[in-house]
């Protein structure tokens, strides 16, 4: 298979499907539990993904489906747009790796919003995705006024002979503590915010990543010794909290952006913030490699977050901001 197939009309969706249904913003653990029942044992998809009605040449192959709202219902009725863990390239990609064939962004709006727990199964999974499977986490809900629950998805999908997989939440404890929390999307992107890189990356099960494209800075870096990469990310994606990262970066090595053929890793220190000493102008994120060099102009990186090493603070002079640089990747070595 060549990429996931993302769409957001309903005329073009591949079908029959075996679906997961749910938000899955970030691809968290929990998440793939969830996305578990529905993936193919290795060696049985099919080469490519035609879309031109490839379903049809097909025959009974059955399509390991995605099916997420867009926009999020909370956005839709708020009106408040948040930042994404994943947006959706982003999350094609990681379903990608995961196995997931096809991500069907069902557009959400009154007339969806409007239908029963009943005719949401009716209607849309069954007369429109042709479901054969569907697996969701325990604590889903749809239809009018979140009514529905995993339970009644299952005794309305039992009635056409739809078979629903509910699983149970995951759950994470800290070692420190004994309490136990349910892996969620708000938690780790709380987590982020406050800095606990940590705490997020356990509940991801893979650490948080920024993937995004250089572009011409200030190449103040390069006038105090530590060059760094400007990255101009998807505006959606949210960022971490102000402050110094040690990082890992993979180059991607072709102008085509292939996801997946990626360099091997450089160890780097990572700044998210206003650079309040020079200018204190918008939010930046700038990366410096440790023992690199070369040109990066246009080139695709993803930087996976590591350790958070300090907050953003300003310094008196030019120097002092050096020689704390300096100081920040003294400790980005040593933890590697």
């Amino acid at each position: 298979m060549q990429g996931v197939w993302i769409t957001s009309s309903i005329a073009k969706v591949l079908k029959p499907n075996a679906i997961a249904l749910g938000n899955f913003d970030g691809i968290h653990r929990g998440h793939k539990q969830v996305l578990q029942p529905i993936l193919k044992p290795p060696g049985s998809k099919i080469d490519s993904l035609d879309i031109n009605n490839s379903h049809k040449k097909q025959g009974n192959y059955i399509y390991s489906t995605v099916v997420t709202f867009n926009p999020h219902p909370r956005e839709f009725f708020s009106g408040e747009t948040r930042k994404l863990l994943s947006p959706t390239a982003e999350k094609g990609k990681l379903l990608e790796s995961l196995g997931v064939e096809q991500l069907v962004l069902l557009p959400f709006d009154r007339e969806l919003a409007r239908l029963t727990p009943q005719q949401f199964v009716e209607e849309i999974l069954l007369a429109q995705l042709q479901v054969s499977k569907i697996s969701v986490g325990e604590d889903f809900r749809f239809g009018r006024d979140r009514t529905g629950t995993s339970a009644d998805l299952a005794a309305i999908a039992a009635q056409f002979g739809v078979e629903v997989i509910v699983n149970c939440l995951q759950k994470h404890s800290e070692d420190s503590s004994q309490t136990t929390v349910r892996i969620s999307s708000s938690l780790i992107r709380q987590a982020l915010e406050q800095g606990k890189i940590a705490l997020a990356n356990q509940m991801l099960g893979r650490a948080y990543s920024l993937r995004g494209v250089v572009v011409t800075g200030q190449k103040l870096g390069r006038t105090i010794g530590f060059p760094t990469a400007n990255l101009k990310l998807p505006p959606s994606k949210l960022l971490p909290c102000r402050g110094v990262y040690s990082v890992k970066v993979f180059i991607e090595d072709t102008p085509e952006n292939n996801y997946f053929n990626l360099s091997s890793p450089i160890q780097g220190v990572m700044n998210i913030g206003s650079r309040p000493t020079v200018d204190g102008g918008s939010t930046s994120v700038e990366v410096h490699l440790l023992d690199w060099s070369g040109d990066l102009y246009d080139r695709t990186l993803t930087v996976e977050i590591e350790h958070f090493l300090r907050s953003e603070q300003k310094f008196p002079s030019l120097e002092a901001l050096k020689a704390q640089i300096a100081a920040d990747c003294e400790i980005a070595r040593k933890i590697i």
